[in-house]
């Protein structure tokens, strides 16, 4: 975390003297979500279904888990879903970007390519994510469109609205920014369609208490992945030895839920934390560990220079089931339409 960023989740006292931006970020928010509500700037109405994986926090929340967990699992139920991203990271010299498992990460940003390697689902990238739903639609032949993050993305109309909180977290102390890590205030879960703890119940925010369904999900740990071979091992098996130094690199937006994993999990490591969508170089791979551990996400940015001791640990989101029937239940009216 930032320094920023660990007041925020301490509510510390200074933080108030921020008040005034907050307030004057609040009004910015507050007009540019009304021009979208009342047609004073355009909304694309795709005429397939939409379904948004955002968050009302700064930082990473577990979203991408759960974007591939539901286009696995529009897959399997017979749709032809595909993903937009803005591709955060990333930069290309044209848009969209159809995303491939060979694209650059420093065009596409790392949690697209992650996605497109890990689901084999269309992936488009574009700052504007209505024309990447264009192009998945025209070009990719989707029924059906996943956005990966872009709550806050009005130009492109949805038909559902997902909000994935991390559970030990919340929502820090509720503030917007700069004063808070809210984009929006908490009022705005009263228009989501439902809330989903990543690691355990949502905390309470209040404004959308009775409102708002809620689930959980879980992030399990499913395998090892040697970087330079693509070798794997079972989760329960790792591939080095309980006496090796284990180096763990994570550039995730909440690095310790990778580092309590790994706990979890019995591996004793030295922990190696570093921003949200951090640019790795081979300087960033500690000389003196036997093995170096991270994150899938953060794989994909270290390819090129990755060597023998580097390992992945890949990990699928497990949503309770409770929200797998209320999923099922949402999509099954959308057949019709």
């Amino acid at each position: 975390m930032t320094p920023l960023e660990r007041a925020w989740y301490r509510d510390s006292a200074w933080l108030g003297l921020l008040a005034p931006l907050e307030w004057l970020y609040r009004a910015v928010v507050a007009r540019r979500r009304e021009a979208y509500r009342t047609g004073r700037r355009a909304v694309w109405q795709p005429p397939v279904p939409v379904v948004v994986v955002g968050n009302l926090s700064v930082g990473g929340t577990g979203k991408s888990p759960l974007v591939a967990w539901l286009v696995r699992w529009l897959g399997d139920n017979g749709w032809r879903p595909g993903i937009v991203s803005r591709g955060y990271g990333g930069k290309s010299e044209r848009y969209p970007l159809a995303v491939t498992a060979e694209t650059p990460v420093a065009q596409s940003g790392d949690e697209p390519l992650m996605l497109a390697r890990q689901t084999g689902v269309p992936v488009v990238v574009d700052p504007e994510r209505s024309r990447a739903a264009r192009w998945l639609i025209e070009h990719a032949k989707c029924d059906i469109v996943v956005a990966d993050d872009g709550l806050q993305h009005y130009a492109l109309g949805r038909a559902l609205e997902l909000v994935v909180v991390d559970a030990r977290r919340g929502f820090g102390n509720r503030h917007c920014l700069p004063r808070g890590p809210l984009r929006e205030p908490l009022q705005r879960l009263r228009d989501v369609d439902a809330l989903i703890g990543n690691g355990g119940d949502v905390p309470s925010a209040g404004d959308e208490e009775g409102v708002t369904p809620r689930f959980s999900l879980t992030l399990a740990p499913l395998s090892w992945r040697h970087l330079a071979s693509g070798e794997r091992h079972p989760v329960e098996r790792p591939p080095f030895a309980p006496t090796e130094s284990v180096a763990a690199l994570a550039g995730i937006g909440h690095p310790q839920r990778f580092f309590d994993t790994l706990e979890a999990l019995g591996i004793a490591h030295e922990k190696h934390a570093f921003g949200d969508h951090h640019r790795f170089s081979a300087a960033d791979l500690p000389k003196d560990a036997s093995v170096v551990v991270m994150t899938a996400k953060d794989a994909v940015k270290c390819m090129d220079f990755v060597d023998e001791r580097c390992w992945a640990l890949d990990v699928e989101a497990i949503p309770e089931p409770a929200f797998v029937a209320w999923w099922a239940d949402r999509v099954e009216g959308w057949k019709g339409d």
